[in-house]
């Protein structure tokens, strides 16, 4: 695998990591349509846990487990994240087609709503290793009265992980002790960012984020020192909290919606300087041939085309 000087860059941040930390990172920066350019698409299958099978109806070729590997390697992707059942239905068939990332807890929609927002964790580091993975992912939910133990369960998996040289991917959704609207808020969604990294995360992802500001605290300090009202302005932010764009932060696709906004979307986060996108839903919803011209369109987006 030759590592182009951007990604080698791009590694180099990373100055605390071992060299099996940096060739996973440096796998997942080299595959695909997007290798070399230091960007990524990553298509993450998690949502069978999060939503249940009404995830798939619209498109019922998504039950299959072979389906998301195959579309992964048909649409040029960076990696494939999904969780322990999806991975190893394919594993075999798919081996050395794709990097992987192993999603390592999940919650549910039948998880009652008077409970703190929480995962379990439903897979390991072995699992991980036995699989091949590249990486593992695993949430966290700042705002969450669960959120410091899920912190200290990121931290003994995170140490498990690099030490066999999987790289940690950390999806970083506030949930709980913020507004429905204070979610995507821009404060919030850099503070979850910035405690991604400060967390160890070598890959963060987020939800890409409105104008509105939710802490009190961080208000005034906003309008007064940090631009929100473009997407472009937001995701520069994000990047500038993620150690000043020392750590790579992907934005997720969110709920399914018209293709013209996904692409708008991927501009946005080309231009403010994010590194990518992370994306379900928007894919495996569609039918096959509209989701491949739409991710083409998305690659040609992060290729400056």
């Amino acid at each position: 695998m030759r590592v182009t000087q951007k990604v080698r860059k791009i590694i180099s941040h990373y100055e605390g990591e071992n060299p099996g930390v940096k060739q996973n990172l440096a796998r997942i920066l080299m595959h695909g349509k997007l290798s070399g350019t230091g960007k990524m698409v990553i298509l993450a299958v998690d949502q069978g846990f999060e939503h249940g099978p009404r995830t798939f109806v619209s498109q019922p070729a998504a039950f299959d487990p072979h389906y998301h590997y195959q579309f992964a390697v048909d649409g040029g992707l960076s990696a494939y994240a999904a969780p322990l059942g999806w991975l190893e239905a394919g594993a075999e068939s798919y081996l050395g087609a794709v990097p992987t990332i192993l999603k390592i807890n999940s919650s549910n929609s039948l998880y009652g709503k008077e409970n703190a927002p929480d995962q379990a964790i439903t897979a390991s580091i072995d699992d991980a290793l036995r699989l091949g993975c590249s990486a593992i992912g695993f949430t966290i939910y700042p705002g969450s009265d669960a959120s410091l133990d899920m912190m200290e369960e990121l931290r003994d998996l995170s140490a498990q992980a690099r030490a066999c040289g999987l790289a940690v991917v950390v999806w970083s959704y506030a949930r709980g002790a913020v507004s429905k609207q204070g979610e995507t808020a821009t404060d919030v969604i850099a503070y979850g960012a910035h405690m991604a990294c400060l967390l160890g995360a070598h890959i963060v992802k987020v939800k890409l984020s409105t104008d509105y500001l939710e802490i009190p605290e961080a208000k005034k300090l906003y309008l007064d020192h940090v631009k929100v009202d473009t997407q472009k302005e937001r995701v520069e932010h994000v990047v500038q909290s993620c150690f000043n764009g020392r750590r790579i932060v992907i934005f997720s696709g969110g709920e399914t919606k018209a293709a013209d906004n996904v692409v708008q979307d991927a501009k946005a986060i080309m231009q403010g300087g994010g590194f990518g996108s992370i994306i379900g839903r928007n894919f495996f919803q569609r039918p096959k041939p509209e989701a491949l011209e739409m991710l083409s369109q998305i690659i040609d987006v992060f290729k400056g085309k």
